[in-house]
């Protein structure tokens, strides 16, 4: 079946539309038709082949929320008309010790990306959610509470679990306090779960333009990082920090901030190695530095149902299929609050 797409055919040409053949349905699969889709900085990585890994033509978009048209035979738990999301994975090997324990992001055999992986039974491209209509194995979708603001639910596909599911997996609760470095997609999450969690939540951030969107978003505290004297007054206050900045920076400044037993979690991915941190202050406090992959399918459903219980989402910007390449230009100047979002509804195809 042929479908409209948004699609990359060179890293230094700009995205078109076009069309794609959708794989045939298999009995364990489900037909989506797609309603959103975020726009995550890794699309840019990809349509630009910055990792270079891409495979044209290359579909993005792995922040997927949408509505299933079909089931496949031996599919139970959804039926046309459900109202699901897709997120970063497709698929994984389903037997190794990671997935079953439920924690498929770390598959021993790596686990099938949404998009520009590679399909393990019929070895095609995966293709994302920059389309019409998605074939996707059932095992990988998840509900969306029908009373959220569905635009503004796609990036918690990504954004949202990527967060969240540090935050429950080192057990975060009502008063601890809490750090978040940077107030971006994954950062402006991270400040929302923490403080909807009961977490006391201070921002660290270079720009003091930041500050009250920080505070409308649940921050107590916000912190000018760039300001020496600032970062000092907080020494060994905080339990737990979440850094969310893909950039290269110091972590020793951050890890002043931390009590004994304190936690650092990475879920940003710099184009080069942060520096490495000085070992003495982990040592005499017992401080951890880890890092944390997007999120279990199980992770990302119990972070859906928390989002529908308590009405968070993303805050977003609507853009058309056409409005692609105008918004990664104005992610790279980080000129969004806080993603992107693609209007598959709105968007003109060139066969229309």
């Amino acid at each position: 079946m042929k479908i409209n797409a948004i699609m990359a055919h060179a890293a230094d040409a700009p995205l078109t539309n076009g069309q794609i053949t959708l794989r045939d349905m298999r009995a364990d699969d489900v037909k989506i038709e797609i309603l959103y889709c975020g726009v995550c900085h890794s699309d840019l990585h990809m349509a630009r082949n910055e990792w270079g890994v891409s495979r044209y033509p290359l579909v993005p978009g792995h922040e997927i929320v949408g509505r299933i048209t079909e089931t496949g035979a031996q599919v139970s738990a959804f039926r046309p008309g459900d109202l699901v999301g897709v997120g970063v994975m497709v698929g994984s090997c389903g037997h190794c010790d990671y997935c079953q324990q439920q924690e498929e992001q770390y598959c021993a055999a790596g686990f099938v990306p949404t998009y520009n992986g590679t399909d393990s039974i019929s070895g095609e491209t995966t293709r994302g959610g920059y389309a019409q209509s998605m074939v996707v194995n059932s095992k990988f979708v998840v509900n969306v509470p029908e009373n959220l603001d569905l635009k503004a639910v796609a990036p918690l596909l990504c954004a949202g679990v990527t967060t969240w599911s540090p935050l429950r997996h080192w057990q975060v609760k009502a008063g601890d306090k809490v750090g978040v470095i940077g107030l971006g997609g994954l950062g402006h999450m991270a400040v929302k779960f923490a403080a909807a969690l009961g977490a006391e939540v201070t921002l660290f951030t270079t720009s003091a333009g930041k500050e009250q969107d920080a505070r409308r978003l649940g921050a107590k505290h916000v912190v000018i990082s760039r300001d020496a004297e600032q970062m000092a007054a907080w020494q060994h206050r905080l339990d737990f920090i979440l850094d969310c900045v893909a950039a290269p920076h110091d972590l020793n400044p951050y890890l002043n901030t931390l009590r004994a037993n304190g936690q650092l979690v990475l879920v940003g991915i710099p184009e080069n190695p942060h520096p490495a941190p000085d070992i003495t202050p982990m040592v005499f406090r017992r401080l951890s530095v880890s890092g944390t992959s997007i999120g279990s399918i199980r992770e990302t459903q119990e972070m859906l149902d928390f989002c529908g219980e308590h009405n968070i989402t993303a805050d977003v910007e609507l853009i058309s299929g056409d409005g692609v390449e105008q918004a990664f230009t104005r992610m790279l100047k980080s000129e969004v609050k806080y993603r992107f979002v693609i209007d598959m509804q709105a968007t003109r195809w060139s066969n229309d």
